[in-house]
Formats: structure tokens, sequence, C-alpha cells
């Protein structure tokens, strides 16, 4: 739902403010102010991050999943996952407890390092910040993240579960018990699924370059710039669309009555954070420095270009972009997360 994405996203800003404090760029009201506050939201914060560590938590240490996906449906073409904030996205084919995704792993990570850092800097009970502390080095073990969510063939990140790439949606007569039987569009799975790498390459692939959770000597890197800018997967003249042109669910509809929503389209808030990590290894001493930096400049021209001149147009910031024209689209007067490309333009970007 929109509440929890923008709840994630509060996270980042949380981390930004207290790399900020320490960085000593407050004034020493501000400074004071802001330490006053975290002391008082600190009690809420933690119940928010055990809440999410217990109810979330999948079978394996260090992996999670968003629960609430519907098990049992016969008319999705593949569940929704709406507590992710990514409706449609596509996950797993066949929800179960095995189940791994990669965003909600990297934003558990984010967390924790963020629970650690207010505790170190609020001066807190030692065993607060260990354990703390340990939940975020756990989850930043590249090695763990690699062995959950890697497909080291091709260097991209995806989720994990019950999955088969063979399911369809298709037309057929339903018996409803009475004399007028109906013509229903419903899913039919046409192969077993079985547990594996969920092989659709979108935005939640890139999370754990979007957390800066790749180190920038790594070939993983290279691999993330080169699914990040090829016109075939990702790019286009417009921003980054949600899924891969490649993947099987690329613009494919979920039901009868619901059209693709995060299966090509472009949205400014993963395209914003996208072009903070590009910023931020731009800046990283490495092989792929360059590189980076020149992607990064390309695709902030490209989202500014396109998101000014929908506005000189029409007059509004729209919730999402088409991937083929750039044109606006969904709801108007979208001024929440798609007026962050004033943030692109200005180049401010949360320091994870």
């Amino acid at each position: 739902m929109l509440e929890q994405y923008v709840g994630n996203h509060s996270k980042l800003l949380v981390s930004d403010l207290i790399s900020k404090l320490k960085k000593e760029k407050f004034a020493a009201t501000e400074a004071r102010d802001i330490s006053v506050f975290l002391d008082r939201a600190f009690v809420r914060l933690e119940a928010w991050f055990k809440w999410f560590n217990t109810t979330q938590a999948g079978k394996e240490l260090g992996s999670y999943y968003w629960h609430g996906r519907d098990t049992a449906t016969i008319r999705e073409l593949n569940p929704k996952t709406l507590s992710s904030g990514l409706d449609d996205y596509p996950r797993a084919s066949h929800p179960n407890e095995d189940e791994r995704h990669v965003d909600l792993r990297c934003w558990m990570h984010l967390a924790a390092d963020s629970m650690h850092s207010i505790a170190e800097l609020l001066k807190m009970d030692k065993d607060i910040q260990k354990e703390y502390s340990l939940t975020a080095k756990m989850l930043s073990d590249f090695e763990l993240l690699n062995q959950m969510h890697l497909d080291s063939e091709n260097g991209a990140y995806y989720d994990y579960g019950n999955h088969t790439e063979k399911v369809q949606l298709t037309w057929k007569i339903v018996e409803t018990g009475s004399n007028y039987p109906r013509r229903e569009f419903v899913r039919e799975v046409l192969e077993k699924p079985v547990l594996q790498l969920v092989p659709h390459l979108g935005y939640v692939s890139l999370f754990p370059f979007i957390l800066r959770l790749i180190p920038p000597d790594s070939w993983i890197l290279e691999s993330q710039l080169d699914v990040i800018s090829n016109r075939s997967i990702l790019w286009t003249d417009f921003g980054l669309r949600s899924l891969s042109k490649t993947s099987s669910m690329y613009m494919k509809r979920n039901t009868e009555h619901d059209p693709p929503y995060w299966r090509g389209t472009i949205w400014i808030p993963l395209n914003y954070l996208i072009v903070s990590s590009l910023h931020h290894y731009s800046q990283e001493p490495g092989p792929y420095r360059e590189r980076a930096k020149t992607i990064y400049n390309e695709l902030r021209s490209n989202l500014i270009r396109n998101i000014v001149g929908n506005y000189r147009r029409t007059g509004y910031l729209w919730e999402q972009y088409d991937q083929k024209k750039g044109k606006g689209k969904g709801a108007r007067l979208f001024t929440g997360w798609t007026a962050t490309v004033l943030l692109i333009m200005a180049e401010a970007y949360p320091e994870v």
C-alpha cells in the first residue's frame, strides 16, 4: 500500500538525518532539537522495527518476505504484494513461507542500521546498541545476500520462491449453481512450480544497488550498471522502466480489470533512489566510477527533461510516466513523490 511505501522511504530520511548529525552539518540548536525528537520517537521506531522483524521474517535467518499475498487466487495472473507498495510487481507465482523478498531484506538492513545509529547517538544502553549493530551487520553481509538472492550468471538480484513461468489468464465458463454460467478470466497453471530465483528483472532487483550494499570494486556493480543502461532491459529516454522488457510479465494485465501498474511504466521515486546511488558510486574510488558518472548524468537529464516537458504541456506532475513516449499517466496533481525531481535537479540525495 502507498502508506507502507512512504513509510519505507522515511527510513531513508532518518538515516540521512543521523549521517548529517554525525558530520555536524546542523547548528547547535538544530542538532539539539533533532536529538530530542529522536529520543522521543525511539520507542515508536523500535516498536515499528520489531513488528517488521517478527511478522515479516522468512524461514532462513536473515531473510524476509512481504506477508499477506493471496495463496488461493484464481483470478490474478500473479498474486499482488500490496504491503510492499509495489502492488502488481511480479513475485513468485505461488506464495508460501519459503519466499524471500530482496527489497524487504534491504529495507530491514537500513532500518537496523538506523536504529543502531540513533541508539549510539543518544548514548543508549550498550545492549540495545549491540542488538541493532549485530542485526545490521548480518544484513549487510555481502556473501549472505548473494547466497540468497544473486543469479551469478548475470550478476542480477532476484526474489526467491515457489515459482513457474507457465501461468496464464484464460477465458473459461464457470458454473454458478444457477441456470446461467458465467464467462470469466481465470488463472491457469500449466507447470508445477519449483523453488527458485524468480526471473523478473526490475526495480526490486536493484535494491542492493539502491541501498549501496554492493562494494564499489565488485564485478556485480558493473553488472548492475549494465542492467540499468541497457535499452532492452530498463533504460528509456524518459527514465528507467519498472520491469524489464524481457520479463514474461512485462505490461501484462493482472486480472480482467487490472491493467499493468508496476510492470513497465516509469515511477519517479524509484528513479530518484537509483539516480542517488549512481551519484554515490560516481564519487567512490573504484573501476566503475566513471561509468557510473556517465550513466548518472544521462539518466538525470532524461528524467528532468521529461517531467518538466510534461509539466509545461499539461500543468501537472503525474503519478507515473509512459515508458514508450514519456507521457504522464495515472493520477494528476501527484506532487508528492514526483516532486522529487526537484531534489534531482538540486542533486540533493540522502546519505545512506
